[in-house]
């Protein structure tokens, strides 16, 4: 076998259609493109993004970040603080009592800036890996209220 003797397998090549060249061709007066409308006109050139005039979708975006609407506000507390009240059991209930914290939106968080010293009885929502060591470490219990599965 030669390879100038290749040829394609019958009806696999086509000849170009050639449009607008008259009425003759089959394809001459509007060429394909239908009677009247935006895609008929000469110069058409359909935008990336377009959505049939409705406002595309990278335009009902916002381009400077965004709101989480989930996000969970937590009030949020200091081992440090919690060395300084009277008392050895806290929590978000005890705490409101005492004015330490305001508004306990989605729960309590306990952080682990500052020092203890004696041991203590914590309920809170989430507990820092500082504040649960320090905690720990002072002979108090940390307790979840309400554990996810974690």
């Amino acid at each position: 076998m030669n390879l100038s003797q290749l040829k394609p397998p019958a009806g696999q090549k086509h000849t170009r259609r050639r449009i607008g060249r008259g009425m003759g061709s089959g394809r001459g007066k509007t060429a394909g493109r239908g009677q009247k409308g935006q895609k008929s006109v000469s110069g058409y050139h359909l935008m990336r993004g377009f959505e049939g005039g409705q406002m595309p979708f990278h335009r009902r975006l916002p381009k400077r970040g965004f709101t989480n609407i989930f996000k969970k506000h937590y009030a949020i507390l200091n081992v440090g603080r919690l060395e300084q009240l009277e008392g050895d059991r806290f929590s978000p209930a005890r705490l409101l009592e005492l004015g330490v914290i305001r508004k306990l939106a989605d729960g309590l968080k306990i952080l682990g800036t500052g020092a203890l010293t004696r041991p203590l009885t914590v309920r809170a929502h989430l507990f820092s890996k500082a504040a649960l060591e320090k905690i720990q470490a002072a002979g108090g219990t940390a307790e979840l209220i309400g554990a996810r599965g974690r």
